[in-house]
């Protein structure tokens, strides 16, 4: 009994091993249509809901807007492998103090969550996060892990991704960003649903000058010269 338990499971995990790699090296090439979190808000959503998702390449989403979201979300997304060890300490010694689970997501992380799971503060989730995290850093390219999640992330109520998110606070294709416009967006990513790119917010007009003053810091950004760059380093 407890051999064909083992032989039931090895089986399982050995299949859920090959299914998960296939679905990360298809999502290497191909557009990721819909995510489990764009369900689950159509679920909860009432008759008036809308999903708005427009697919782009990363050559049609404005530098500016790939810069906000890394100075805002990640700086250390270009360096890193997929997972900041300064900012899981922190989150480790915070959880330590209190009962509620907090991340110290990085823009890799956020991309594996928003791909191919939900979202829920679990143990067993932030796990999966984790093993799908190291497939991406794995198999994707930089600039790849950054085109899904600008492409899938959440950026207003029922709007997902850089282009849907620009058409729909701005008016305008997401390679005409200004640089004021790509901080707001990236201004709101840590709770979409509650604030607005436009007209901003107290909070999100003074989270933009953050920003902004951040991609000032920066410098000229295009993401392949940054990743040139850093393998020179």
């Amino acid at each position: 009994m407890i051999r064909k338990l083992l032989k039931f499971l090895f089986k399982t995990l050995l299949c859920f091993l090959v299914l998960s790699i296939l679905w990360v090296v298809l999502y290497k090439y191909i557009p990721v249509p819909y995510t489990p979190l764009m369900a689950i808000r159509a679920i909860d959503g009432d008759e008036n809901y809308k999903t708005r998702h427009d697919w782009v390449p990363i050559e049609e989403i404005s530098p500016y807007l790939q810069l906000a979201v890394i100075c805002a979300e990640d700086q250390t997304f270009l360096s890193h492998n997929g997972f900041d060890q300064e900012a899981i300490k922190k989150a480790l010694e915070s959880n330590k103090k209190g009962k509620k689970l907090r991340g110290g997501s990085t823009i890799s992380q956020q991309t594996a969550k928003n791909a191919f799971l939900w979202p829920e503060r679990t143990w067993f989730r932030k796990g999966l996060e984790a093993y799908f995290t190291i497939l991406i850093e794995t198999i994707w390219e930089k600039e790849r892990i950054l085109e899904v999640y600008l492409n899938s992330i959440e950026m207003g109520p029922g709007v997902y991704g850089a282009e849907a998110a620009s058409q729909y606070w701005f008016k305008k294709p997401a390679k005409n960003l200004s640089t004021e416009q790509a901080a707001r967006i990236a201004a709101i990513l840590p709770s979409p649903q509650r604030y607005n790119a436009n007209p901003p917010s107290s909070y999100v007009a003074k989270r933009t000058q953050w920003i902004t003053k951040q991609m000032r810091y920066f410098g000229p950004f295009t993401l392949e010269n940054q990743v040139k760059e850093k393998k020179k380093k």
